[in-house]
């Protein structure tokens, strides 16, 4: 038997929550084109964003520690690789689509500069006169203009749903664009917000303990940690490499089951009952508990502290701004250094954003070695 699209979009018909996005009911995309043989509308998007040159250079962009500092640390590709896997938990456990929450998810950073938030926070200075910078914006920025592979249209032509997602994304970190549409975004989209924190503290978490940078004696700080560590079993303070893996795998599971009984909790206590009660509802309905919400910002709170204002952070961030900066006011000087490409594109879109586009595009490799050739007398 073969699973058509027709075959996939009645299975979600039949299948999905009242409350949940089917892909059949998407508002569509900004250029009519043929959808699959074989995929949902969902599922193509999915593929259009994996197979993009922004994607690809996730591997090389930080998230905490700069690509240079080892092979084991989470770079922006892997962290998107488990947000996209936490999604896909919340999203089956109650009963949503999983294209969706997968798309997004995987969408929710292409728009990240290099050297992580750093990097965002030059950016957003050298552009606060020439239309600002945020990372949410630039996702959206990249997936409808700055990728060009089709002859018909710029960007990928992804569904409004997808788009929505990306242009609302929201964490403690992460500003959403109120201006796209009314309401609030797909429960789908709601739940890539949860999964983004829960996996950026149990990541960042794991490469902090895995550097060095924090120690197991400190861990004792964190009343959610210090629970997680007595159910399984484990001494804090004894931390060793194969309990610090059962340390970060149990904080995920325990994080990831009250954000599934939180958010249905939600739905039942405010009788979600379709898309439209959820784009309605005034609040966030994919929440964690109050206990665990307290929790979580006290990890987090403990995480800004010690790792990421450690001494060895703030230093890679100090030359993160540098590198940035030299690399910004060298272009602006003098556009004659940009390629072709980028020059063509300042004409069309003024000098300002086509080098921050350009800039914001690089990998932390790359910007290193662009500057020891702009800069490094020796460098060819």
């Amino acid at each position: 038997m073969l699973y058509t699209r027709e075959r996939l979009l009645a299975i979600e018909d039949e299948t999905l929550a009242p409350y949940a996005m089917r892909a059949s009911r998407s508002r569509g995309r900004a250029h009519p084109e043929e959808e699959s043989a074989f995929r949902t509308p969902f599922q193509k998007d999915r593929d259009r964003v994996i197979h993009t040159t922004a994607f690809r250079r996730l591997e090389y962009k930080t998230q905490v520690f700069v690509n240079y500092e080892g092979d084991y640390y989470r770079t922006r590709l892997t962290h998107t690789l488990e947000v996209a896997q936490v999604a896909r938990s919340l999203a089956r456990a109650l009963g949503l689509n999983e294209d969706l929450a997968e798309t997004v998810a995987l969408a929710h950073d292409l728009g990240h500069p290099p050297f992580g938030h750093a990097g965002e926070r030059v950016l957003a200075e050298l552009m606060a006169d020439h239309g600002g910078f945020d990372h949410n914006a630039q996702s959206l920025r990249i997936v409808t203009h700055l990728e060009k592979r089709y002859p018909g249209f710029r960007g990928l032509n992804l569904t409004y749903e997808v788009r929505e997602g990306i242009a609302k994304h929201e964490t403690a970190y992460d500003v959403p664009d109120a201006g796209f549409g009314e309401g609030r975004p797909t429960l789908e989209a709601q739940i890539v917000n949860l999964a983004d924190e829960i996996a950026y503290n149990a990541h960042d978490l794991d490469d902090g303990l895995r550097s060095g940078l924090l120690v197991p004696a400190q861990l004792s700080e964190v009343p959610l940690l210090v629970e997680v560590a007595e159910e399984a079993g484990i001494e804090l303070f004894q931390l060793g490499e194969f309990d610090r893996r059962v340390l970060i795998r149990e904080l995920l599971g325990k994080m990831i089951t009250d954000a599934i009984q939180a958010t249905e909790a939600n739905l039942e206590r405010h009788g979600i009952d379709s898309l439209e009660a959820v784009r309605r509802f005034p609040a966030p309905l994919a929440t964690y508990s109050g206990s665990m919400a307290d929790k979580v910002k006290q990890l987090r709170r403990f995480l800004f502290e010690n790792l990421y204002r450690h001494y060895r952070i703030v230093r890679q961030v100090g030359k993160a701004r540098h590198v940035l900066e030299r690399l910004f006011a060298a272009y602006v000087g003098m556009p004659e250094m940009l390629p072709p490409t980028v020059q063509r594109a300042a004409e069309e879109e003024g000098l300002y954003r086509a080098v921050c586009d350009y800039v914001a595009g690089m990998t932390d490799r790359f910007a290193l070695e662009e500057y020891a050739r702009l800069f490094d007398p020796y460098g060819r």
